[in-house]
Order: C-alpha cells, then sequence, then structure tokens
C-alpha cells in the first residue's frame, strides 16, 4: 500500500490541499505537524540534496521577509536553524513518498509520486 508523509503545518492552505489530495486517492498519511515537531536533520537533509536549501524556502512568504532573509546574508547552518525554529519559511509542504520527494503545491509531482511502479 502507498503511503505517504506530509511536513507542513496544520493552518497552511497548501498543507491542507497535500491531505485532501491525498485522502481522495486513498492514500495513507502520515502528517506531521512543524509546529509540534521539527524535521529531524537527516529528514531535511534528504529534501535540501534534492532541492537545494534555496528551493525549499519560500521567498515570497511573509515569514521570509519577517526574518529579513531578503537582505540579510546567512550561512545555511544559520538558515537551517531558522528554518526550525519557523517552518513557515519553507514551501509547505514537503513530502515524502517512498523515494520521492515533493516541495510545495506541486500536484504533477504527488501524482508521479502515486505513479510509481510497482516492485
Amino acid at each position: 500500500m502507498v503511503s505517504v508523509q506530509i511536513f507542513g503545518v496544520k493552518n497552511s492552505q497548501a498543507t491542507r490541499a497535500a491531505e485532501r489530495f491525498f485522502k481522495e486517492r486513498r492514500v495513507a498519511i502520515h502528517m506531521v505537524d512543524l509546529k509540534q515537531k521539527p524535521m529531524s536533520p537527516g529528514e531535511i537533509k534528504r529534501f535540501v540534496e534534492r532541492f537545494g536549501l534555496k528551493g525549499l524556502l519560500d521567498v515570497e512568504s511573509a515569514a521570509y521577509v519577517d526574518a529579513g532573509l531578503k537582505y540579510l546574508k546567512v550561512t545555511d547552518l544559520e538558515l537551517l536553524g531558522k528554518i526550525e525554529r519557523e517552518p513557515k519559511l519553507l514551501k509547505l509542504p514537503l513530502i515524502r513518498g517512498s523515494n520521492k520527494l515533493a516541495v510545495g503545491q506541486d500536484e504533477e509531482a504527488w501524482k508521479a509520486m502515486l505513479a510509481a511502479p510497482a516492485k
């Protein structure tokens, strides 16, 4: 059976859209609310390796502007610390299904996750 892990925040519209997308397709969901529990360093590393740290950031978000990241030069390590403290800096949701990853509200990537050939 296909299952996905969704990293997001409960009040995020994009996170709720992802939950709805997978529920409608009867996919088992493991929801991780980043407000309650930050992502593990290994989990973050997996997404960073695939999309790059900048690829995970929501540069259009109010949280990004409020954190001063539009103007500040910060190291990747400092940025990871900020992400742990404020998950809204990320393009939510981050989704992992088997060995496939998706960032943000990306239905094409979600469909590709479900279309993965069965072994």
